[in-house]
This record gives C-alpha cells, structure tokens and sequence, in this order.
C-alpha cells in the first residue's frame, strides 16, 4: 500500500532530523497547523517571559523543554512562521542534548500533545505540495544530502535552486503555445484556418528536439557524477591487483598475499579525487583453468564487473611477462570488451622487481602502457592523472544536466513524441494526429517538474528520503 494514499496537510508532523544516535546535539523538527501551539505547550524562555506564540519569525530562543512532571533538557527552539519556512507551513526545530534518550522523549511528549511521526519525506513532500519546490527541485535536496564530492554537491545545488527546472519549464511553456495554436485550429476546423505555420512549426519543433537531446546526452555525465565512475582492476592471480586497490585508498582494504587466488570476491570501495567519485572494484585473478569451485565463482563476477565498468585497469606482472603474453592482451577480453565508450588502460607492476629493463618495452609502450609499482606507491599518480581523463567534470557551470533516470525516462519519452509530430507535419498528416503527440509530449515533461504526478510517483520519490527530510 502506498503510505502517501493517506496523506493529510492538515496533519502536525514531528521527527528527528540529525541521525539517530548519541551526538553533542540532536534537531527535532515539528511542521503543520499546530506546530507553534503544540510546542509552546512545553517550552519555556529563559531570557524573556514571551510564549512561542509571540516570537518572530526565524528567531531562536534558550529555555528549557518540560513537562509538568519533568524537565527533559536546555534547548534552543527555532521558530519558521508560514509561508517563509522550508516546507510552507509553520516549523519548529528543537536543539537538544544528542542523548538517545532526550531525543525520543521529546518526540513522545510531542505525539502525546497532538503531533504524529513524519512519514520518509514527508517534510519536503509538503514543500512541493505548497508550491516551495518543484518535483524535480526536490529529488534535488535527496541528491544534495547524498552526494559525496564536490561535482555532485554542485550540481544537486544547481538542480535545488532551479537550473534544470527552468529549461524544462521553457521547452514546456514552447509547446503548449504550439498546443494552443494547433488546438485554435481545430477549433475552427470547418474553416480551413490555419494559425500555426507549418515551417514555423517545424523550425521550433526541431529546436526544442536539439534541446531535449543534448540533455538525454548529458544522462552519462550526470550518472557518473551522482554514483561515481565504476573502475574494475583486472589481472591474473598475484598480479598485485589488490595492493594497488590499497595503494589508491592508502590503507589496507584488500588482503595481500603472495598465494595466487587469494581474492574470491570483488571489493569495492570509493575514492575521490578533485572533486571526482571513482568505484574502484578489485576482481577475483583470471585464470583459463581452475578446480576451486569458490574460485570459479569469483571470476565469473570478475565478467560481470568487466560490463559493469566504464575504466578496466588491465594489470600485469612487468618483471615476468613474454612477448606471447603481450600479443594475448590485445585479443584476450574483446569479447568481455565491446562498448566503445569504455576506457582501457595496460598497467605494468612490479617495476621494483625487474632487474633489467626487458627487449619487449617497446610493444609496451606503444601500447601506452603505465608502469607501476603498487608496493612502493610508484607512479600511481600516472593512473590517476589518466583517469581524470576519462571524464571531463572540472566545472560544470550552469549548464543543465541530466543525473535522474526517473528524469531521463521521461525526455526520451518526451523525444520520441517530438520526434512523432515532427514527422506528421512534414508528412502533412491532419492536425489533430499532431496535437495529440505534443499533448503526450507536454505530459511527459510535466512528471519531471511535477505538474504531472501521481500518488505512485510521489511515494517512490519520497519514500527514499530520510523520515526527518
């Protein structure tokens, strides 16, 4: 059952805003129609006589939070009259001591006074529902407090305050002044009257098509901002796979060991360099025969993350490889390897341990291959230096960019329809066939900001947010 079928704005909502847990303080956030009365109910000033009542908007105030029984802490409570507060309606933040006890007595005597537990979202939900955000402005604020490195963190605030909002929000106003004509014309259809120019029409149409397209491109981008760039090092067993996982996340994630195999599972972890979130995945050691069953199982989700990956380290022992073996590389993973928009690089380890340079350096480097050693963190600048090449991010800018799928579903919808009554009207097929695609249009566009929704579409937006947000 979707929990927002029974959604009521006339409800008092309370809920922990911080993270659950022991801290030095702890938020609790009060919204709704009897946020103020509720709580002047148990709070007390101790610098003035003034009731909650009586404080100004955006103010905060020492006292104490009490019952008639029991004074529960020294808080500082906040006060956010409508409409200027972040939902729409009144809030009240109380700060508290970050005790777990504090925090959930406080929440009880709000509850006991009139006030419910919040729904995941629900706070933001009622800022789109009176019109402070919109639907996209608020997956924003999820994406804001989710987001990892400084890239994402921009572009979450640029969507926040709007950015990509308001492009959608001009394509769309575009199209319903060609619905309108369109519309003007069916109208007087007896008439033979026609108010859109076909040319026109058409030259605005594509517009609006080279629009939506370069913001259905720029999905890629916006996906590797928003996850992180999946990185899978690849190799055969006692390559050195793992330590150069820990060489990039300095510290030891990985177990080292000179026993060939003894990764059976992929391990992950982020690290983030200028401003950029990389997945590194170290993979189980590719092998062609194998009778550890644990094993085999390992290397088949080495496979996997090999499609999965947008950045394949290859690595390799440079101390012992052949030529034969070098001419196997080029070959090895085509067909592991067919998206021309992955980025594979050749890694040489173990420089420390050759004792001559080897006769078949040249093939190496002419396959712009980067020799490492991830024991003594040697050139592992090389291999970062190359994969923030593989991304170009430094400053996004104001440009709007696509970092939802929910989003992009719907452009690609939105194009498609586009693209359908592009075709009718150099087809010149009747006006009411073009209509009704750029109404399809226009309907697709409105899901994304949120003048199209429904209550499916609310609770899977909302119902991923924290219960405080």
């Amino acid at each position: 059952m979707n929990p927002y079928t029974s959604y009521n704005s006339d409800d008092t909502i309370c809920a922990l805003s911080t993270p659950p847990g022991i801290g030095a303080i702890a938020i609790v956030r009060l919204s709704g129609p009897e946020a103020i009365s509720i709580s002047s109910l148990f709070f007390k000033s101790r610098k003035t006589n003034f009731t909650v009542q009586q404080f100004e908007s955006h103010t905060a105030h020492f006292g104490y939070f009490s019952t008639e029984n029991e004074v529960i802490d020294e808080v500082v409570l906040t006060i956010f009259r409508n409409p200027h507060s972040y939902t729409g309606d009144d809030i009240i933040e109380i700060s508290c001591h970050g005790s777990e006890y504090v925090q959930q007595r406080i929440l009880e005597v709000l509850i006991d006074a009139g006030a419910r537990m919040a729904k995941a979202g629900e706070f933001t939900m009622r800022a789109f529902l009176n019109r402070k955000l919109d639907l996209s402005q608020a997956e924003a604020v999820a994406d804001l407090i989710s987001s990892r490195s400084k890239v994402a963190h921009d572009l979450a605030l640029l969507q926040m305050r709007g950015g990509f909002s308001l492009k959608i929000k001009e394509m769309r106003s575009q199209l319903l002044d060609l619905a309108s004509l369109l519309e003007l014309e069916l109208d007087f259809s007896e008439e033979d009257v026609e108010f859109a120019d076909r040319g026109k029409l058409k030259q605005l149409m594509n517009g609006i098509i080279d629009e939506m397209n370069k913001l259905a491109s720029s999905f890629s981008l916006g996906n590797v901002i928003k996850k992180g760039i999946p990185v899978a090092i690849i190799g055969k067993p006692n390559v050195g796979k793992s330590t150069l996982l820990n060489a990039f996340l300095n510290e030891e994630r990985a177990i080292v060991s000179e026993i060939p195999g003894t990764t059976r599972d992929t391990i992950e972890d982020t690290f983030t360099i200028h401003g950029i979130t990389f997945r590194f995945i170290d993979t189980a050691g590719l092998r062609s025969h194998t009778t550890d069953t644990i094993e085999t199982i390992g290397i088949s989700r080495t496979y996997e993350k090999i499609k999965e990956a947008s950045v394949i380290l290859y690595l390799f022992d440079i101390s012992t490889i052949t030529v034969d073996e070098i001419d196997e590389l080029k070959i090895e993973f085509r067909d592991h390897i067919d998206d021309p928009e992955k980025h594979f690089m050749l890694i040489g380890n173990k420089t420390d341990l050759m004792l001559e340079t080897p006769q078949h350096i040249t093939a190496l480097f002419d396959l712009e291959t980067i020799f490492i050693s991830a024991k003594r963190k040697e050139n592992i600048n090389l291999i970062i230096e190359r994969l923030l090449k593989t991304v170009q991010t430094a400053n996004i800018g104001d440009q709007a960019i696509v970092s939802n799928a929910r989003h992009y579903h719907s452009i690609n919808s939105t194009l498609n329809d586009l693209n359908a009554a592009a075709k009718g009207v150099e087809d010149n097929i009747p006006t009411d066939l073009i209509a009704t695609d750029i109404h399809s249009a226009l309907h697709h566009l409105g899901e994304i900001t949120g003048e199209v929704t429904t209550e499916d579409i609310l609770g899977n937006i909302f119902g991923k947010f924290c219960i405080g947000k």
